[in-house]
């Protein structure tokens, strides 16, 4: 059963309308064929007013939809032979963390990224997509293993942020989001990041220091959830739509601001609608960064990264100082 969404439910209703006079229509034996046209151009011109005028909370809602497409169903679809790999070596397999090795159109590559549920027993699997200490160094080890053997490295990221809890404090949380920001630096492959969910706080950042980093049209990549701000602000969460107003935290704010090189463009109404048209978007941005970033020496790769992420900070800078 399709899940609405608040925003798309003037949508949800005229087709319903339109549904009940087909079926009239064939039951009673009445021609109401210029009315169900009527209706269907109307459908047609608020679909379109809806989805091109989309607010920051419910990019937001879309960002969350149960049926959203996750890194599994990306891998799925873009790559062959995956073969998953699993545990830190060190603890536990963490399931809110996939990865392995697989094939992009014939390139060796590995993919590592945040995996959510998508019903409830597979959320409590998969800690509904908050990794402990563990998923990230699992994704350190394969990075470390790809920079071994040369292999370019593209992470989605797609989680509300590490898993906070106190048997993830006590094994080194923090300490396992530095590590993965420190050497994800210095590592001498190509790194594409692909925010395909929410990208929430540190949690997301330990799988995105890349030489390009994208979004989504409808993802979110944030400090802080829009509820969290919103309790943090006007102590009350229930404001989160207007912190999801104020955060810029959508993929047309990010890309105005330089967080993110560019934006992925979504199937009208969401990824979820049609992964495999989402993914072929995925595929063709991929396709265009690898042939750009293997041409670029180990050395280079490094200094491209550093530059990123430098940039970033000097655009904050530059704009609170003219007083923009």
């Amino acid at each position: 059963m399709a899940i609405e969404l608040e925003f798309e439910r003037p949508i949800v209703e005229l087709r319903k309308k339109i549904m009940e006079l087909k079926e009239f229509t064939q039951n009673a034996d009445v021609d109401l064929s210029s009315e169900i046209k009527k209706l269907e151009i109307r459908l047609e011109k608020l679909e379109k007013e809806i989805y091109e005028n989309i607010k920051p909370w419910d990019r937001v809602q879309i960002a969350r939809h149960p049926m959203r497409p996750t890194t599994l169903d990306y891998i799925s679809n873009l790559f062959d032979d995956f073969f998953e790999c699993h545990g830190d070596r060190t603890f536990a397999d963490d399931e809110a963390i996939v990865g392995g090795i697989a094939k992009f159109k014939g390139l060796p590559v590995t993919v590592i990224g945040h995996q959510r549920g998508k019903d409830t027993k597979e959320n409590i699997r998969r800690n509904f997509g908050m990794p402990h200490p563990e998923g990230y160094r699992k994704a350190l080890r394969l990075m470390k293993q790809a920079d071994k053997f040369n292999r370019p490295i593209i992470c989605f990221i797609d989680t509300k942020g590490a898993y906070p809890g106190k048997a993830a404090e006590e094994r080194g949380q923090s300490e396992a989001i530095a590590r993965n920001l420190f050497e994800m630096a210095g590592l001498k492959v190509p790194i594409i990041c692909i925010v395909i969910g929410e990208g929430g706080s540190g949690g997301a950042l330990a799988l995105g220091v890349g030489n390009r980093i994208y979004m989504l049209e409808n993802s979110t990549y944030s400090v802080i959830s829009p509820e969290g701000a919103a309790a943090i602000l006007w102590k009350d969460a229930s404001k989160a739509k207007n912190a999801a107003e104020t955060m810029r935290i959508t993929a047309p704010d990010l890309k105005e601001l330089g967080v993110i090189d560019d934006i992925i463009p979504e199937i009208k109404g969401g990824a979820h609608k049609d992964v495999k048209q989402q993914s072929k978007e995925i595929e063709a941005i991929l396709t265009n960064s690898l042939k750009e970033l293997l041409s670029l020496s180990e050395e280079q790769l490094i200094t491209d990264r550093y530059n990123r992420f430098r940039t970033i900070g000097e655009y904050g800078f530059i704009q609170e100082f003219i007083g923009v």
